[in-house]
């Protein structure tokens, strides 16, 4: 059995990048509709094959390369709509402008950003997939390729956890 290079040797991962970056960067600008931001990914994506290189070997660099930029892409969306609804609470709350009420939204928006980025991406897109845009858990352990119950686990982690950040800030 021939030994396969290891994707942390430089000249196989410019080998995978050469065979894979095309096409990775034409998926996600499928996705996104943006040069920019699938330009990003992709390179987000490379970025975490190349610290991750021990861990996955070259017949599964296309699939973890796949499955990455397209999870980055999903947190990119999931803060997006969080962003989108936290502005529509506010545009609702215009009728009460007081400079007390802005300072309090205020820090609560940061109190809660800081408490979203605290979570680890799992627990951080799972929360969002679910209490965002409604997933269930039977959804969301579709995407992960993981049980419902891990699902339920990750979401019930970051809810503790949100908890946990907000009350300590």
């Amino acid at each position: 059995m021939e030994k396969q290079p290891n994707i942390c040797q430089e000249d196989a991962f410019n080998k995978v990048y050469k065979a894979q970056a095309q096409s990775l960067r034409n998926f996600m600008f499928f996705k996104t509709k943006d040069t920019d931001a699938s330009y990003d990914l992709v390179q987000e994506a490379f970025l975490k094959l190349w610290q991750n290189c021990g861990k996955v070997s070259p017949s599964k660099a296309k699939s973890y390369l796949f499955t990455t930029a397209n999870n980055l892409f999903l947190n990119t969306v999931a803060h997006r709509k969080v962003q989108f609804k936290f502005t529509q609470g506010v545009k609702k709350s215009q009728d009460n402008n007081s400079p007390e009420f802005l300072l309090e939204e205020k820090e609560f928006g940061q109190k809660l950003q800081k408490a979203l980025d605290s979570l680890t991406q799992l627990q951080r897109t799972a929360f969002l997939l679910s209490r965002v845009e409604g997933k269930k858990y039977r959804e969301i352990a579709a995407i992960y390729n993981i049980s419902e119950k891990a699902a339920g686990k990750r979401v019930l982690d970051a809810l503790e956890k949100l908890r946990e950040t907000i009350e300590n800030l």
